[in-house]
């Protein structure tokens, strides 16, 4: 690919990056919400983390190293929400995380 082709193909992300992103938040900006719809753009954030979050959690090689080395990654994600639920803390959620793994990585 030369400089032309990238060029033409940056510059139509740029074009598509500001059509989806900032026009809309322009012309929202001096409207009212509803309440349902800044409940539901209220998800929107939580919904991307969860999607990031299992996609790493399952894949299809998890198991590949033996079933209790598949069970490592999920097993540290019940004590991180656990965590997360009793302390609603993200740096004890993130500790508990580590520690999580690492020690059921070694046990297991």
């Amino acid at each position: 690919m030369g400089w032309g082709e990238f060029v033409v193909i940056f510059g139509c992300i740029v074009a598509a990056i500001l059509a989806f992103r900032c026009v809309p938040a322009f012309a929202l900006r001096s409207r009212e919400l509803s309440a349902g719809t800044g409940e539901l753009l209220g998800l929107i954030p939580v919904a991307a983390f969860a999607a990031l979050v299992s996609n790493d959690l399952l894949s299809p090689q998890m198991f590949d190293a033996g079933v209790a080395q598949g069970l490592v990654p999920i097993l540290a994600a019940v004590v991180v929400a656990l965590v997360a639920r009793r302390f609603r803390s993200l740096v004890a959620s993130a500790l508990a995380g580590v520690v999580a793994y690492a020690i059921l990585a070694l046990v297991l």
